[in-house]
């Protein structure tokens, strides 16, 4: 029996490296890099904000799949492209994870993204 769960289905993008974009340990789920692109069309805006709603859904149905919920998430790392996006992320960290006092710990780094991509995460919850 294998150890690692593999988290796939609608609405998780696929890597195209050979390794998935998310897997269960015990009670552990980590997540690869999660892009910008379009939970249901694969396709990746060109704008930011379609990319940082499409990290959060994206990491919403990982969670889903995984039989988790937001409130598991222990980490978020989020590279960006450049640090101004920054104002533009903390909306949508905030509609996630609305309670100040029990929320995930994130770091955010600017990080030489492919070409196109403002925004990728990853994350690590705890069931």
């Amino acid at each position: 029996m294998t150890m690692r769960q593999r988290i796939s289905g609608p609405g998780i993008p696929e890597h195209v490296n050979p390794f998935p974009a998310c897997v269960k340990i015990g009670n552990m789920i980590f997540s690869a890099a999660i892009g910008g692109d379009d939970p249901e069309t694969h396709e990746l805006p060109e704008d930011e904000e379609g990319q940082i709603e499409n990290v959060f859904a994206t990491m919403r149905n990982m969670l889903a799949r995984a039989g988790a919920s937001p409130a598991n998430v222990a980490k978020v790392s989020v590279h960006v492209n450049d640090r101004s996006i920054r104002p533009k992320v903390n909306p949508h960290w905030v509609a996630m994870f609305p309670d100040e006092n029990d929320c995930p710990v994130r770091h955010m780094a600017p990080t030489d993204l492919p070409p196109g991509r403002h925004i990728q995460l990853e994350f690590i919850a705890v069931l």
